[in-house]
């Protein structure tokens, strides 16, 4: 059976350059969830919203999750412990920390990050020098989550201002949480 891959961008949405906007227009089976406010999020609303996706699928589910979409997968797995058993999979990608003083103001119910361990498979993707997140802190989630830990160097944000518009490394990585063939390089 194939699986739904859900796609979770972050604070502001993810524009076109962006890999998540990307290869939800390469590839089949990739949906976005679209919440009501990109700009002042509250947790509570994304989480409900996604806990409506996953429950609305007939298929096994993954999520690909960019920046603050990490801490709402964190949270809505805390949160809805059984509708967790549907995911198959996350790629959690540049984590932010929402208690930093580098993260921006206007987000609500965020904090504190959740450090607690996934009920699914993770592979948690950080950048050695992401303004949003310390290499201590996206190690420390990580380890919480019980995720991979899966670095790049120099990455930034890992979003199309650091130059990843199609990623293919990424496209690598959720093969592996979902075994598709159309995720499979080469």
């Amino acid at each position: 059976m194939t699986v739904r891959v859900l796609i979770l961008p972050g604070l502001f949405d993810s524009g076109p350059q962006h890999w998540q906007t990307q290869w939800e227009q390469r590839f089949s089976g990739l949906h976005r969830v679209e919440q009501s406010d990109w700009q002042t999020p509250t947790c509570a609303d994304w989480v409900l919203r996604l806990h409506d996706k996953v429950m609305a699928s007939q298929r096994p589910v993954v999520l690909v999750g960019h920046s603050l979409a990490c801490s709402l997968i964190a949270q809505w797995a805390q949160q809805y412990p059984e509708a967790a058993q549907r995911v198959r999979g996350a790629l959690l990608v540049a984590p932010s920390d929402t208690e930093a003083d580098s993260y921006p103001e206007g987000t609500t119910g965020f904090t504190p990050m959740l450090m607690n361990p996934l009920p699914f498979n993770a592979i948690t993707v950080a950048s050695t020098d992401d303004p949003y997140v310390s290499v201590t802190r996206a190690s420390a989630f990580s380890e919480a989550w019980g995720s991979e830990l899966v670095w790049l160097h120099k990455a930034g944000h890992i979003n199309d201002q650091s130059g990843y518009g199609a990623w293919s490394e990424g496209v690598d990585l959720l093969f592996k949480l979902t075994g598709d063939p159309q995720f499979q390089h080469g």
